[in-house]
């Protein structure tokens, strides 16, 4: 599955962990918690996505698709095409609701909201 500017290389999970999120504005958004897998099609379901919280404290978690997520090196970080509005009344969940029903809530959920196609159709 490629970017939107076509990055196509692999990268470790643990690299992507940690790395800031930020929207085309410049703002930033939060940083990548994790990653969720598609065990069955070898896809990546979603970022993890965390914001809003101080010390741990008060985050939320949102699942953003991944094929949204376009690295910036110039950042340092992955810039998503939303708007921080959006990305705040996105569907929140807790770390243990996402992968709830093996991740397809928050996964459909997450392309519906954003619009995105789904990777599995």
């Amino acid at each position: 599955m490629t970017t939107p500017t076509g990055h196509t290389e692999a990268i470790a999970a643990s690299r992507v962990i940690g790395t800031s999120v930020y929207n085309t504005a410049g703002e930033s958004i939060g940083e990548i918690e994790d990653v969720m897998l598609d065990k069955m099609s070898n896809g990546i379901m979603f970022a993890v996505v965390g914001f809003g919280g101080f010390l741990g404290m008060g985050e939320k978690y949102h699942a953003v698709p991944w094929s949204t997520l376009d690295y910036d090196k110039d950042r340092g970080g992955y810039v998503v095409p939303f708007s921080k509005e959006q990305l705040k009344a996105a569907p929140a969940h807790s770390i243990n609701e996402l992968t709830a029903g093996d991740g397809e809530t928050a996964r459909d959920e997450s392309y519906s909201y954003y619009g995105v196609q789904p990777y599995w159709h």
